[in-house]
């Protein structure tokens, strides 16, 4: 039987999956890589460290198989990241600017200031915003100096991660993307499905410097020179980890929905080929395009923290020692007695887009105790979800009756009770929750043949839990007014 490899770089990590044709799990590893933090707001990754966690990934995951029945690479990534390096080498130029570093908010304020979000927003479906990769762009052109003199020799070559894994996995011979990936850059057109010569030049952005755009599911290149694989394995699907979740969650029809819950967390509904515009400060992206010409969009709503609250507990207020150890603690008190927490810790995003606000804590007082802290620690990642479901419910001006859910996260109940009794939503959790992987699976197999449609990808979907809202209507206002009350007091800078 034939394995699919899939490449899941993130925000923290790498994993690789590898999986048969029917879906069973083979093998699994994941390594994480430190994160650097230069300045306050500024959030970097060494790209061969990033390359190094590919390799021992995909080693560990081939140790006892055949690695020539490897029919097809799928890659899923963390989106807005933006690395740089040498198309001769496919060597790293700088460290890689990570989706959740904050130093360009100054030039997208400037942005806003001429009146051109308006422009961005109908052409990339995005908002003016540090997360996303055109600022980036424009601010290593301008401050990094092997970023520019490559640039200017012709040598350069920028792309989110995916761009980059191909370059490595195929020996520097491809510069590619697709659209999910390329979506994210603010350089893209998303109505015309090509990078624009003029949302280039309003952020300084050379167009040249941008790779072609290739279908997510296809052939993009096929490997050379990687340490414990054959030559020649074709890499055959590529998608952005949201748009790899929704994929993998089987929200293949119009008007199916998941969240997924990272270091942040990412709610994506499937608008199929309606380019729907958001009225509340959501997102239009591209969801995928698995044939020439053939695009299914989406609208998106992010929150930049929700696993990462966590391991801020864990790490930075020693509540924890286990990420794990958070529900227990949290359940060890009916409520969080009034302690409301507020998980900007890198800004707000949607729908309140805001790169100056901070995290904060309301609420406390002498009864206070960690398990109280525990528990406002997982009502927050919930209660930004509430907002995001909301502006959403808005603008389709229905309610969405159910929600996919996935990540790390979503395995905590307690977590995923209180996510749907806020929402009022049914809640569905699936038996495989790293959906992402699975998503790149999809891609893959669909790129080389291995399932001809997505109505075959529907079928593989299977149920683990029901989370159904306990909260009557009352109570469902009192706890999102003591939320809004919350937010009000930090978004404080627009």
């Amino acid at each position: 039987m034939d394995f699919i490899l899939a490449i899941d770089q993130g925000t923290t990590g790498t994993t690789a999956l590898l999986m048969d044709t029917q879906l069973n799990r083979v093998a699994e590893a994941s390594i994480d890589f430190p994160q650097h933090f230069p300045k306050p707001g500024w959030v970097e990754h060494d790209l061969e460290d990033i390359w190094t966690t590919v390799q021992q990934t995909i080693r560990e995951v081939t140790r006892t198989i055949d690695i020539k029945k490897i029919a097809a690479i799928g890659i899923t990534n963390q989106r807005e990241t933006l690395c740089f390096w040498d198309r001769k080498t496919a060597k790293p130029l700088a460290r890689a600017l990570v989706w959740q570093d904050r130093r360009t908010a100054d030039q997208c304020r400037e942005l806003r200031e001429k009146g051109l979000e308006e422009k961005f927003q109908q052409a990339t479906g995005l908002l003016l915003d540090p997360y996303f990769s055109g600022t980036k762009a424009a601010w290593a052109l301008k401050n990094q100096e092997a970023v520019a003199r490559s640039a200017r020799d012709g040598t350069l070559a920028a792309g989110t991660i995916d761009s980059y894994l191909l370059a490595r996995l195929t020996g520097g011979e491809v510069h590619a993307t697709e659209p999910s990936n390329a979506s994210r850059t603010l350089c893209f057109d998303i109505n015309k499905v090509r990078f624009s010569d003029e949302l280039c030049e309003m952020l300084g952005v050379p167009r040249e410097i941008w790779p072609e755009v290739k279908p997510s599911a296809g052939v993009f290149g096929r490997t050379r020179g990687v340490t414990g694989l054959p030559d020649g394995i074709p890499i055959s699907g590529i998608v952005g980890d949201q748009q790899a979740a929704l994929l993998g969650q089987a929200c293949t029809r119009e008007g199916m929905a998941k969240c997924t819950y990272g270091t942040g967390a990412f709610i994506l509904m499937n608008t199929g080929k309606t380019l729907a515009r958001s009225r509340h400060r959501l997102l239009t992206t591209i969801a995928w395009s698995l044939r020439e010409g053939d695009i299914t969009y989406a609208l998106e709503g992010s929150a930049f923290i929700a696993g990462a609250a966590v391991q801020w507990a864990r790490d930075g207020m020693k509540l924890i020692r286990s990420a794990e150890e958070i529900e227990a603690l949290a359940a060890s008190v009916p409520d969080s007695d009034g302690v409301t927490f507020v998980p900007a810790l890198t800004g707000l995003g949607a729908p309140w887009w805001n790169p100056e606000a901070t995290g904060m804590f309301t609420g406390l007082t002498r009864g206070t105790t960690q398990a109280h802290m525990a528990r406002a620690i997982l009502e927050g990642i919930a209660f930004q979800n509430a907002d995001i479901l909301s502006a959403m419910q808005k603008d389709l001006g229905r309610p969405i009756e159910s929600l996919n859910v996935d990540g790390g996260a979503a395995a905590n109940n307690l977590l995923m009770q209180f996510q749907s009794d806020i929402l009022g939503v049914r809640l569905r959790r699936p038996r495989y929750l790293e959906t992402t992987s699975l998503g790149a699976v999809f891609a893959a197999g669909l790129g080389v043949g291995i399932w001809s449609d997505l109505a075959a990808i529907e079928k593989t979907w299977k149920e683990d839990r029901t989370f159904a809202p306990t909260f009557g209507d009352d109570r469902r206002a009192r706890e999102l007014a003591r939320w809004s009350a919350a937010v009000a007091r930090v978004n404080w800078k627009g």
